[in-house]
């Protein structure tokens, strides 16, 4: 029997396996709507029966996005847009998530492959953090006021909102890779002497309060799941004791799953590019917390997958470049392990020899 392709429940939701595909920015929207190239593109993985397909990272507000060609959720266009990918996705039977998200400093960019800041011509604005420390070279960022962080936790619920009338099963609330909340939680951007930052309990403070209200407003029945970058592998930086106290906050305000990821935060961080070398960090959190745990970071080949899952390290993996390689990768993965899938009646013509 293969753990990778053993359903795994949250809550009413019922996820066929833990082979899941990973946000991944595309770049593709214009206005903030996504368009053809998302349907194809998230469509693909539903055709190779991933578990839980998860959509890139979605500004909740126009200012939220990491570049000008990011999607958004703050309109009713956009949740139109939205929803005929979740359609298509629902129709081939596959789940389907949003991750929530605001850039903070590391907006207002051009796409990945042209580079650069937008200037306002360009259709790009002023960034925003916890404190005036910009990221790398890029434009120093504005301090939020406590009326403007108040104002975006009531964002972040109404896109949360909007994404649940769009039909998403999941939502994400994105506290990692260095974009705003985790710019909250680490003391290496967040320099505030106010009631949010200072202490890891005054750090948490923002990041608490967009969980709390998402799930607030977000289904009873369905899972709300929070990515966090575990450290940013900086000296005096977020680490993973903090956290670990951060999960076990998420844990009691009702977040059902915990995707634990790392750094983005600062340029000069020193990531160790060993296989599984986010891993053993899940593992740690998952035994102090007990929460459900998805892990993340060069897991590739299926056999890696299924070890991570039947060690009891995590609950489900979740691949982005795997995914871009192959999107039916987890038919792939199933055929290897030995494992039963649901082939499409349209693909079962392609099913291999025994």
């Amino acid at each position: 029997m293969s753990h990778l392709f053993t359903p795994i429940r949250l809550r009413s939701l019922e996820l066929a396996n833990r082979a899941w595909v990973a946000p991944m920015c595309m770049y593709s929207a214009i206005d903030g709507v996504v368009g053809d190239f998302h349907v194809a593109h998230l469509g693909s993985f539903s055709l190779g029966r991933a578990g839980l397909v998860m959509a890139e990272a979605t500004g909740v507000v126009p200012e939220g996005r990491i570049s000008v060609a990011c999607p958004g959720i703050w309109n009713d266009t956009q949740l139109a847009a939205w929803k005929r990918v979740v359609d298509l996705l629902h129709a081939q039977g596959t789940p389907v998530g949003l991750q929530l998200a605001h850039a903070g400093r590391k907006g207002s960019t051009f796409s990945l492959w042209v580079g650069g800041i937008a200037t306002e011509a360009d259709g790009g604005w002023e960034t925003v953090s916890a404190s005036a420390i910009p990221f790398a070279d890029m434009p120093t960022p504005r301090p939020l006021t406590v009326s403007e962080i108040e104002d975006l936790v009531e964002a972040w619920a109404a896109a949360a909102v909007r994404a649940r009338t769009a039909g998403f099963d999941v939502i994400e609330v994105h506290s990692a890779h260095g974009y705003l909340l985790h710019q909250f939680l680490s003391p290496l951007s967040n320099m505030r002497t106010d009631e949010y930052g200072g202490s890891l309990e005054n750090r948490m403070r923002f990041p608490l309060a967009v969980a709390s209200a998402v799930r607030a407003v977000w289904p009873a029945d369905l899972p709300v799941i929070v990515r966090i970058s575990a450290t940013d592998w900086m000296p005096n930086g977020f680490s993973v004791d903090e956290a670990t106290v951060y999960v076990s906050e998420l844990q009691k305000i009702g977040i059902d799953v915990v995707d634990v990821s790392s750094s983005g935060l600062h340029a000069d961080q020193q990531i160790p590019r060993d296989v599984n070398y986010q891993v053993d960090i899940a593992a740690r959190i998952k035994a102090a917390t007990g929460m459900t745990i998805s892990a993340v970071g060069l897991v590739t080949s299926p056999q890696q997958a299924e070890d991570i899952i039947a060690s009891g390290k995590a609950d489900a993996v979740r691949m982005a470049r795997a995914f871009l390689r192959d999107p039916h990768w987890a038919l792939r993965a199933a055929h290897e392990l030995g494992a039963d899938i649901d082939w499409l009646p349209q693909y079962e013509r392609g099913l291999p020899w025994p």
